[in-house]
């Protein structure tokens, strides 16, 4: 028996359920072989995660177990995990503020408003809390629209710089586990790959020079790279109060603040952080409680002025908030939208100890380095919570960490 042998049926059945309002649509996927493989996980099973935590002292630790969460794929004990960091900690407003937002304001929906403002713009920011793969997945929502729209160019907080930049990845076309820390996540990971395909700049702009203060060098790299792109249009993706314009209360000004008085462009800042949705809906900002929403939206007066965030003498020009999320097999159903399917994976003939983790990866891409497409974890052959892929060939890896197995699958 070679390490090709069959561990599996030639053909075997994956049920692709895409959720539909009332049917289920079933499709059968040929499996060519499957193969045992050496394959260097790089990913903590949950086991792994609890046990750190458990001996960890720091004060930040449920903020890093919230980020090895996301980094998974397993949307909701990363918000366990924040919630446990910050002690359900949400933006709430006074009852007067509430009843005049409710009075005063209208929904609308999210992605076409701020489509059509970046019409009149250069420059684009939108922050992102660094344990939310939801708010990485609304910034992929928006690539396709701002490109045919002029904005080429595409800035990430989360890339590596200077001695680890990934100076590959625009000529690679995919990111790798070595692209950025928060890039692992499966969804960050989708949000590179997608602005790469659509055709995007992507660079990265993170501080190296520890010298002068993080906010005032992040905002030297963009204006760096605007400079080599005269005319050109960018969209800039950060984490929590970069996106703030004017002062901040504890940075003076912070990187968008900075980055309009060096370059003397006033961007279309986005905040989608301040009113997350927390791990259980009763958490939840008061805000999102009140405000019956099946998409994300932003707030618009009778004049269509969007309803700011505003702290102290910061700001950013609206405010994105997003619906509180529903869940199939402990999954938000968010990831199987926009074109990705309900794909069971079945390993009944595949003789492994489990706990499993099951890591999807295009074809093509070198599976040791690339950020998977999609992970799940399985604690025992009963479980079937099911991976979201689009239409395409994959490499599948199921490993226990010790063992490992690799098989391709088609995805119609």
């Amino acid at each position: 028996m070679t390490t090709e042998t069959m561990y599996l049926k030639k053909t075997c059945t994956l049920l692709l359920l895409i959720i539909l309002p009332t049917s289920l649509s079933l499709c059968q996927v040929a499996i060519n072989k499957v193969e045992k493989i050496e394959f260097p996980l790089k990913y903590k099973f949950s086991s792994m995660i609890e046990e750190k935590l458990a001996q960890d002292t720091v004060p930040w630790k449920y903020q890093l177990s919230a980020s090895d969460y996301a980094s998974k794929s397993d949307y909701k004990n990363s918000l366990i995990q924040w919630d446990l960091a910050m002690h359900t900690r949400a933006h709430h407003l006074s009852s007067r503020e509430l009843d005049s937002i409710k009075g005063e304001y209208r929904i609308a929906n999210a992605i076409d408003y701020i489509a059509e403002e970046a019409k009149n713009n250069q420059i684009v920011i939108i922050n992102e809390a660094h344990h939310n793969s939801y708010h990485r997945v609304f910034t992929k929502s928006l690539l396709q629209k701002l490109y045919s729209q002029g904005y080429t160019n595409l800035g990430l907080e989360a890339l590596g710089n200077g001695e680890y930049l990934d100076s590959a990845l625009n000529t690679r076309k995919y990111p790798t586990l070595e692209t950025g820390h928060y890039i692992k996540d499966p969804q960050f990971g989708a949000m590179v790959r997608d602005a790469l395909e659509i055709g995007y700049n992507v660079f990265a702009y993170e501080n190296i020079n520890h010298d002068n203060p993080r906010e005032i060098e992040q905002a030297k790299n963009i204006e760096k790279e605007i400079l080599a792109h005269p005319n050109e249009k960018f969209l800039i993706h950060c984490g929590f109060d970069h996106v703030l314009e004017g002062n901040h209360r504890s940075w003076g000004k912070a990187m968008a603040g900075r980055l309009s008085e060096y370059t003397g462009v006033d961007p279309l800042t986005i905040n989608q952080v301040v009113y997350s949705e927390k791990s259980k809906p009763e958490f939840n900002p008061n805000l999102l409680q009140a405000l019956d929403m099946k998409e994300s939206v932003v707030l618009l007066d009778k004049n269509n002025a969007p309803l700011k965030y505003t702290r102290g003498e910061g700001w950013t020009d609206l405010m994105v908030l997003h619906p509180t999320s529903e869940y199939i097999d402990n999954r938000p159903v968010w990831l199987f939208e926009n074109g990705n399917k309900n794909v069971s994976i079945q390993l009944n003939d595949i003789e492994i100890e489990y706990p499993v983790m099951i890591l999807a990866y295009k074809q093509g891409e070198d599976i040791n380095d690339a950020v998977p497409v999609d992970i799940i974890e399985r604690t025992n052959k009963t479980d079937d919570n099911k991976m979201a892929l689009k239409e395409g060939a994959y490499n599948i890896l199921v490993t226990n960490g010790a063992d490992s197995f690799k098989f391709e699958i088609e995805v119609k």
